[in-house]
């Protein structure tokens, strides 16, 4: 007794002390290696009880045994003699439980009572793990690079590790080992060895969680995250609505200077964030979307089937299309639209090219017949403003076309141009 006792509640309160483990858990997992111990001495077709009295540091064990006539198995049962022997009321058929001697069980089990406790505990802190961990999944956790395995980035949790798969990372990041990082933990599953973490730095879910992190009104749901799209690596556009029309949502998130956003931004490795307030206007809502490009006009092709156009001056084209078209498809993604985009040059051209003349119409120029209307239609030189413009050494390369016939055609597609500019002017053409 005592030498069990001297073996196995040191490591007892050892346990509890240093994994935290509740005390009634650790009780279970000793009666349970006891028996198993127990078991492994003397074979495993014995039923073994044993308790354990925290309160008095003793540990009672016992063989239940059957009671019967005539014994056929002696690790299960008992005679009515024997039994009475023991107990002066036993009687057939009953359950004796018969207590062991403590002392020559300790010296029997204890070492390997105690490895059978040491693997329990782990299993215990194992699934104490998981659970705390499975809690979290979806959350932003705080780690650091410990290896890199295959295109794999192992990173160190503190209590265990995550593994960051190549899909779930962002290919224009590089990181070092040691260095500290955030990332979005995705899945828990039970391993053999622990849990198996998966995270990612890619997602959608992490933006959202590093402004849940870094802004207080949102925490809060003073200030709404009402949608996200995200370019890994490139831009992510944040849509944003307050719940309190004394706070600006887009405010809010940026900080002074940019106090809060700028510790995203660094934390996603340079990645642009465009904040985007929210609007039930669809075209509203488009131009907000463009930002950091500012829109001059959205025309609305098809409501229905959700298509629209986006003109910006010259100078923002580029900005408002993107690196690759990545921020225009981003704003196609936000939104649900078919955009397109083009600048306030690109829009006239557009307009004169819709000026376009049949065969007949263009018999109607100076100089030109059915013949030649039809070698200008193939030609592509269907519009007033094409003809207007063609250089005359062009012209003339076309079939049946001489230079002063050449001429007398662009004068004419001029003069119809001048025409039409003076009537839009409201103005009469003097003759």
């Amino acid at each position: 007794m005592t030498e069990f006792k001297s073996e196995l509640f040191p490591v007892l309160e050892q346990i509890e002390k240093e994994k935290g483990i509740k005390k009634e858990e650790i009780i279970r997992v000793i009666e349970s290696a006891l028996i198993s111990a127990y078991k492994k001495h003397v074979g495993r077709n014995v039923n073994v009880e044993a308790v354990v009295d925290v309160e008095t540091s003793e540990v009672k064990a016992f063989v239940v045994k059957k009671v019967v006539d005539d014994v056929s198995n002696p690790n299960v049962e008992i005679s009515l003699d024997d039994a009475k022997g023991i107990s002066p009321d036993a009687s057939v058929g009953q359950d004796l439980r018969i207590r062991l001697d403590t002392q020559d069980f300790a010296r029997i089990a204890a070492q390997t009572a105690k490895q059978v406790i040491i693997q329990k505990i782990r299993e215990s802190e194992r699934a104490s793990m998981y659970d705390d961990f499975k809690k979290k999944e979806g959350a932003a956790l705080t780690g650091a690079v410990y290896k890199f395995v295959d295109k794999n980035i192992i990173v160190d949790l503190g209590k265990t590790e995550g593994i960051i798969p190549a899909r779930e990372q962002v290919f224009s990041e590089r990181f070092r080992i040691g260095e500290h990082l955030k990332v979005l933990l995705v899945n828990v599953e039970r391993g053999p060895r622990g849990p198996r973490l998966l995270l990612s730095r890619n997602r959608t879910e992490l933006v959202k969680r590093l402004f849940e992190m870094d802004v207080p009104e949102i925490y809060e749901k003073i200030v709404e995250i009402k949608q996200i799209v995200r370019a890994p690596g490139i831009r992510s556009k944040v849509v944003v609505r307050s719940n309190n029309l004394k706070v600006d949502p887009v405010g809010a998130c940026v900080g002074v200077k940019g106090s809060r956003v700028k510790p995203i931004i660094d934390e996603l490795r340079g990645e642009r964030i465009d904040l985007i307030l929210y609007s039930e206007e669809s075209t509203k809502f488009i131009a907000s979307a463009f930002s950091p490009a500012k829109v001059e006009n959205v025309n609305v092709i098809d409501a229905t089937r959700k298509k629209a156009e986006v003109i910006v001056k010259d100078d923002v084209l580029s900005l408002a299309i993107g690196k690759g078209g990545a921020n225009v498809n981003l704003v196609c993604r936000l939104t649900g639209w078919r955009i397109d985009v083009r600048s306030e040059t690109q829009k006239k051209e557009a307009a004169k090219e819709k000026e376009v003349l049949s065969v007949e119409q263009l018999t109607k120029l100076d100089g030109v017949g059915p013949k030649l209307a039809e070698t200008l239609f193939k030609a592509g030189l269907r519009s007033i403003d094409k003809l207007a413009n063609i250089k005359l050494e062009d012209l003339v390369t076309l079939q049946g076309v001489g230079e002063k016939t050449a001429q007398k055609i662009i004068d004419s597609a001029k003069n119809t141009l001048e025409d039409k500019k003076d009537k839009g002017n409201g103005k009469e053409k003097q003759g």
